[in-house]
């Protein structure tokens, strides 16, 4: 829906060439359950829910990651996202700057594009519940989602977790005009838990062999 909604199509119909690309077999690709659009309407969700099951990437026309965003992203958040990539553009296609400067700056750039979100963008990129909980289960001192260890939900064990466009912005400081072929896909997308089906559109058995409709 973001893709389709303005203010993102509008620019992407303006600035951009956009491919898509299925990655149903990649080992990264996420599993959940099915969505047939003629009986599953698409609704709100938060900025990075869905990490493995699609990754948004900006191009430089030679194939140079300017940026990736994983999951869906509201609209008008993708929209500028979009707006930084093409300044990011510009320091690749810079003349006077080497490439180990264009890359120094890129990292900057990134890490400093996330002061500049505004709050309600940070309120739509809280990661989803059921990711923060496999993290706390089971990367709890290795995530790089963790921003800290105390002070968190207990049912969380008491971490406290970083917003996901936070979560974006430092791993994509880290890969500097990476050619998209190099991406490490399966790594910059993976947190949250990798499998999630909640039997929205299926039915679930129960102990007397009758079908229930899943209620999320």
């Amino acid at each position: 829906m973001s893709l389709s909604q303005d203010p993102t199509f509008s620019k992407l119909k303006k600035d951009f060439v956009c491919g898509t690309f299925n990655i149903v077999n990649q080992p990264y690709c996420g599993q959940s359950e099915i969505h047939p659009i003629d009986s599953s309407a698409a609704v709100f969700t938060t900025n990075g829910a869905g990490p493995h099951n699609i990754q948004m990437f900006v191009l430089d026309p030679d194939g140079t990651v300017l940026t990736c965003l994983p999951g869906f992203w509201e609209s008008g958040d993708l929209a500028e996202e979009l707006s930084f990539a093409q300044e990011l553009d510009k320091v690749y296609k810079d003349p006077k700057l080497t490439m180990d400067q264009k890359k120094a700056q890129f990292s900057k750039m990134h890490l400093d594009h996330i002061q500049q979100h505004s709050k309600a963008m940070v309120r739509r990129s809280k990661m989803q519940g059921f990711d923060m909980k496999y993290e706390a289960q089971h990367r709890a001192t290795t995530s790089d989602t963790v921003l800290s260890q105390t002070g968190g939900d207990a049912k969380f064990n008491g971490i406290q977790f970083k917003t996901t466009d936070v979560i974006m912005h430092e791993r994509m400081a880290k890969r500097p005009f990476v050619k998209y072929a190099d991406f490490d896909v399966a790594t910059f997308c993976d947190y949250g838990r990798p499998k999630y089906d909640k039997n929205e559109d299926g039915e679930v058995k129960v102990k007397k062999g009758k079908g229930k409709r899943g209620g999320g």
